[in-house]
């Protein structure tokens, strides 16, 4: 249950709710595709208090063993339901299933519409890789190219891995009992100068801003 929002902001006791019913889902393996890290990161992971917004980083599989449902495709009007989605999810939660604008079934689209509560300031990365190496790719990118809007805030919080939960280090968030540099100095961590770590950090706030309501981004390294 989603308590108080401060203005746009959102209460911290409500976004780390939030985390744990993600870590209960994601732990229950019900989802459209094998979950295998979970992370907080940005202004959670630092106490802040209310938040501008929660993001959320998944690792998923890939379904190894899934076969087409041409049936379930024809049903819903989609395709690709047991090839990217599981089947016997998608028969169970149609109401989650999502797909991109050409009409296949998009995974970090359907783990979002489960994962998320609708239209909350809350973003969620999906990768096929974890976190820490993700962090380091798209910051090289964002480099080479200077769109540092697309650098990842490397201060995260790992709570699922390995079939794992960790209820321990969720807790000290919500103790606000974890330490972490100021955002210019995580940045030259992943080889930006003082001055790209200062215009990085800076265009990475104002994207952050203009952001509104539910965003979800699928990524593949």
């Amino acid at each position: 249950m989603w308590r108080e929002r401060v203005g746009e902001d959102m209460d911290r006791d409500a976004a780390l709710d939030h985390v744990e019913t993600v870590l209960d889902t994601v732990s229950d393996g019900d989802l459209p595709v094998p979950v295998t890290e979970c992370w907080v990161y940005g202004e959670v992971a630092l106490g802040k208090d209310p938040i501008t917004r929660l993001d959320v980083y998944v690792t998923k599989d890939l379904l190894f063993s899934g076969d087409p449902a041409p049936e379930l495709d024809a049903e819903y009007g989609v395709e690709g339901i047991g090839r990217t989605v599981d089947a016997a999810w998608a028969r169970e939660h149609p109401e989650w299933v999502r797909t991109d604008d050409s009409g296949y079934v998009a995974p970090e689209k359907c783990l979002a519409a489960q994962l998320l509560p609708e239209g909350e300031p809350v973003h969620l990365e999906v990768c096929n890789t974890g976190f820490e190496r993700n962090v380091t790719q798209r910051a090289e990118g964002a480099r080479m190219r200077e769109h540092y809007e697309q650098v990842i805030d490397p201060r995260g919080v790992c709570l699922y891995a390995e079939g794992r939960r960790d209820d321990d280090t969720l807790a000290k968030l919500r103790e606000s009992a974890l330490a972490f540099p100021p955002l210019e100095e995580a940045l030259t961590m992943l080889g930006f100068d003082d001055e790209e770590a200062e215009t990085a950090a800076e265009t990475m706030r104002a994207y952050e801003a203009d952001q509104e309501g539910t965003t979800v981004r699928g990524d593949v390294v």
